[in-house]
């Protein structure tokens, strides 16, 4: 249990059995009126954010969710599919799960994975992948004498990020996940 005026972003709280992710809070204090704890929460089910005000030094239940690796296989219908490192068995997780993600997971990529229980509330993937340029926009090399003149570069994922010039197809490319960007190529 932890009290209302405690809580922080990246916290997970479970409210009415429902899980939640605490995205921002706010202390407000009222000049007439009791002060309160303005929440914005994300519904780790469905994705949706919704705001909650909590009275100060109110109970709520925080949770503790587990991490375990997962390696990607492929996607089947709306889901995908992992293989549990751990034991080997494999899971089945939802694409609302996955999110933005899934423009740069390929097959064997590992993952963590946050677990409440036997379900999954969330997926990570490593900082950085390296991915094959599979096709360019622009493709026809330009030999103008602005050499900062970007690409847009089609990865093997489908995922589409800006590139530098000197990029060609079957190039293989390291990217970060948080920002979807190009840094090197490798």
């Amino acid at each position: 249990m932890v009290l209302s005026n405690q809580i922080s972003p990246g916290m997970v709280l479970k409210i009415n059995g429902k899980l939640f992710r605490v995205e921002s809070t706010v202390k407000v204090t009222v000049p007439k009126g009791t002060p309160f704890v303005k929440t914005k929460l994300r519904d780790l089910a469905g994705e949706s954010l919704i705001e909650k005000n909590f009275k100060p030094n109110q109970q709520l239940e925080d949770v503790i969710l587990k991490e375990r690796p997962l390696e990607f296989l492929y996607p089947e219908g709306t889901h995908y599919l992992f293989l549990d490192t751990t034991n080997l068995e494999q899971v089945l997780i939802p694409a609302v799960i996955v999110g933005e993600n899934v423009n740069f997971l390929k097959e064997g990529v590992v993952l963590n994975a946050q677990y409440y229980g036997e379900e999954v509330f969330g997926v990570d993937l490593p900082q950085f992948l390296e991915l094959m340029v599979s096709k360019l926009e622009g493709d026809e090399y330009d030999d103008s004498p602005s050499p900062n003149v970007e690409r847009i570069a089609t990865l093997e994922t489908g995922a589409k990020v800006k590139v530098p010039p000197f990029i060609e197809i079957g190039d293989i490319i390291k990217i970060d996940t948080k920002t979807g960007e190009y840094t090197q190529r490798v």
